[in-house]
């Protein structure tokens, strides 16, 4: 690791007070040296990793990590602060920061050496010497592995045999993948596999083949388990909970055995390994590679950073389910208690949802975002093939007999008659794909059944979404009931594909038809009165609302409040005036961003840095095509300027959309579906003000800060000056 931290990327006194402000003090070292080529492209990619997760992690340690083009070799910097910095961990802020930036290919031998340090924070003696220590040649030698650590960061005897032993206790410089190992090992290493290629499951799987207490099976046999850990950068909190999990396991005198999927690949654990496992731990913030080789065992499902902070509770729950006799499925349908009855914990699109330590709105929010993101699709075709049978066919075609009884080839009414009709099928899925989605990210595919049936019956009884929202909810609760009641041993075959259909499904049906189906049909009709009445400052304030929604977040959870809101009221064969209404209104809201920053890149390029007038490019293509998105990286490097000029610039498009009276039938299609739109002139007038309103904000906003670092490459006209590489953001 010599080459990857020096003394010159440490800083003792490091005087930062936020975490933006320590990742860019640290980052700076590294411009200094050559190791970062754009310091607030870097910065961006840190920003959108952290914005995935928070990187600070319990005993006072902060990890901000990214991938990036804008790294020329992987480099640590190392800053200690005396007040601490807050990166979001649960215990408090952290006073020991360390900034890892690899490059977008690094190489397995570097990510196994990063792969190493991350294990290495998880032991209490290496940081309490980098806590002690009073010198940044020696802090750096620390982190190299030069000298053992020690609690008053004094240097041992032994310091040269320490890294030797390490390295000869495998054949390539891996770390241990079960607890049977060392605590911990130097964060140096040269190995030439990948991050992942451990010799240690091998070696596990003997050991699972004979017994490590000469025991295979019987009382004195330590509990075995499996685990699996994954990040999404996949360089520090994989290999973090990988060693807690060992580290946790040897103290309770449990065999711990993790395959870490890491960002260069991993290794699978040998399938005698799994078999002999007593009980699984999934920590994981992206999904399980390959998770049904797991299937059958107790398992416990949760975050990443559950089994760094609290490993030894992770532990006992999985005991306390081997105890039980709760056990995954084999079919991936969740996790039985022997009699039938599941958990929940098996494969599931909405990974963890409802997992412990979640508050009840997350995991609803999960829920019904697993129903919307299913949706969406059917919404997008089927209301573009309905705006093109109108466009084709004229705004009488809604009337046209059906397609099967009289089509001509030659007359573009049968087509547009054909497009409307494909359309109106597909929007009559709408409800029952949103109902059983739901229902599927709460019970998994036993929840598919009565969801779906919900979902028909509440467009039977005119309940419309609101209707398939609550039947999607009680579909899954009622599937989730069912699996935790005990049955025989006989029925535990028919289950999944009889029993729990059969049940729920009338379950459902007798709860939407006769208990609350009226009532909630009652509050649809409401609804779309309501939306039917709306007109003057009304419409205009709700115009401006939902704009300040679809620019809050970008693509968000907020965003896709807005979206399914306005494509909820044209998802009927024949929308009202109002409800088109808002579907021009949110769209035009929605493109205003990617437009006003690629407006700005262009209008003033110096207040830009170099990956930011190339992201401003293609943002004129995004933002056209109604991709809201386009402006994340903006937003990620600079938000307190970005997202609240982008609010003011989508409310006042959501207003004038809304005052102008622009109509839309298509739910998506940005500029491409204007000849579908109503008012196009002055629909497109919204836009483009909203665009200048947000544009010339976020120019007067960053016009009060010095210009960034980088800027000074732009030409005459704001463009990028020529150079021998152009860089391009890559997603930490």
């Amino acid at each position: 690791m010599s080459d990857m931290i020096t003394a010159d990327l440490v800083d003792l006194d490091l005087s930062a007070d936020t975490k933006e402000a320590a990742a860019r003090a640290l980052a700076e070292r590294m411009v200094a040296l050559g190791r970062v080529t754009d310091l607030e492209g870097f910065l961006a990619d840190v920003a959108a990793r952290e914005a995935q997760m928070p990187t600070g992690l319990d005993g006072g340690i902060g990890i901000p990590h990214c991938r990036s083009e804008h790294v020329t070799e992987p480099t640590l910097a190392f800053g200690r602060s005396a007040a601490g910095i807050d990166f979001g961990a649960a215990d408090g802020p952290a006073d020991l920061i360390f900034l890892i930036a690899a490059p977008a290919g690094a190489d397995d031998a570097h990510l196994t050496i990063l792969s190493s340090l991350a294990r290495q924070l998880m032991n209490a003696e290496f940081t309490d010497a980098l806590r002690s220590v009073d010198d940044a040649s020696a802090a750096a030698a620390l982190i190299r592995g030069e000298e053992p650590p020690t609690a008053d960061g004094s240097t041992a005897a032994d310091a040269a045999k320490a890294p030797a032993a390490a390295g000869s206790s495998s054949e390539s410089g891996s770390e241990p993948a079960s607890g049977s190992g060392s605590g911990s090992e130097p964060a140096s290493g040269s190995g030439s596999g990948s991050a992942d290629s451990v010799t240690a499951p091998a070696a596990a799987s003997a050991g699972a083949a004979t017994g490590t207490d000469d025991a295979g099976t019987g009382a004195d046999r330590p509990f075995r388990i499996v685990a699996v850990t994954s990040c999404p950068t996949g360089i520090a909190h994989t290999y973090m909970a990988a060693e807690s999990l060992e580290n946790a396991g040897r103290e309770a005198g449990v065999e711990v055995v993790v395959e870490t999927q890491g960002s260069a690949g991993f290794t699978r654990l040998d399938p005698a390994v799994i078999a002999a496992a007593d009980g699984v731990i999934f920590a994981h913030d992206v999904p399980v590679r390959e998770k049904d080789r797991f299937a059958g065992k107790p398992t416990v499902d949760t975050g990443v950073k559950a089994a760094i902070n609290r490993a030894a509770d992770l532990i006992t729950e999985v005991r306390g389910k081997a105890e039980r006799g709760e056990v995954t499925a084999t079919d991936g349908s969740g996790a039985t208690d022997g009699s039938g009855a599941t958990d929940g914990s098996g494969t599931s699109p909405v990974e963890r949802a409802g997992g412990p330590g979640e508050g009840y709105g997350t995991k609803l929010r999960t829920w019904l975002m697993s129903g919307v993101s299913y949706m969406v699709p059917f919404v997008a075709a089927g209301g573009l093939l309905i705006a093109l049978g109108f466009a084709i066919g004229g705004y009488e075609i809604n009337e046209a007999p059906s397609v099967m009884d009289h089509f001509v080839w030659t007359q573009a009414a049968s087509w547009g008659a054909l497009l409307f009709q494909i359309g109106g099928v597909a929007f009559g899925f709408l409800v029952p794909v949103l109902a059983g989605y739901i229902a599927y990210g709460m019970a998994d595919r036993p929840g598919l059944v009565p969801g779906f049936v919900g979902g028909a019956i509440s467009l039977t009884i005119s309940a419309g979404f609101l209707g398939g929202l609550a039947a999607g909810l009680i579909a899954g609760g009622v599937v989730l009931a069912i699996q935790k009641v005990r049955i025989p041993a006989a029925l535990r075959g028919i289950m999944p594909v009889v029993v729990i259909p059969l049940i729920s499904s009338a379950v459902v049906g007798f709860l939407m038809f006769v208990v609350i189906g009226k009532p909630i049909a009652s509050a649809q009709k409401a609804m779309t009165d309501w939306l039917n009445g709306l007109t003057g400052a009304n419409a205009i304030l709700l115009g401006a609302l939902l704009g300040l929604m679809m620019c809050f977040d970008l693509g968000g959870p907020v965003n896709k409040v807005a979206y399914t809101f306005a494509t909820a009221g044209i998802a009927v064969a024949n929308p009202s005036d109002s409800a088109m209404k808002i579907m021009a209104a949110v769209m035009a809201a929605g493109m205003v961003p990617p437009l006003a920053m690629a407006l700005a890149t262009t209008v003033r390029g110096k207040l830009f840095n170099r990956t930011e007038r190339e992201n401003g490019k293609a943002a004129w293509v995004l933002g056209a095509s109604f991709i809201s998105e386009g402006a994340i990286p903006f937003a990620a490097a600079d938000p307190l300027r970005v997202i609240p000029a982008s609010m003011v610039g989508g409310a006042v498009t959501g207003a004038l959309s809304m005052s102008f009276g622009a109509t839309l039938r298509a739910p998506h299609g940005g500029i491409f579906v204007v000849p579908l739109i109503g008012n196009p002139f002055l629909y497109l007038v919204a836009i483009a003000a909203g665009v200048c309103v947000t544009a010339a904000l976020v120019i007067v906003l960053k016009g009060l800060r010095k210009p960034v670092t980088g800027a000074d490459t732009a030409g005459p006209d704001g463009t990028p000056a020529p150079s021998a590489r152009e860089e391009q953001p890559v997603a930490a």
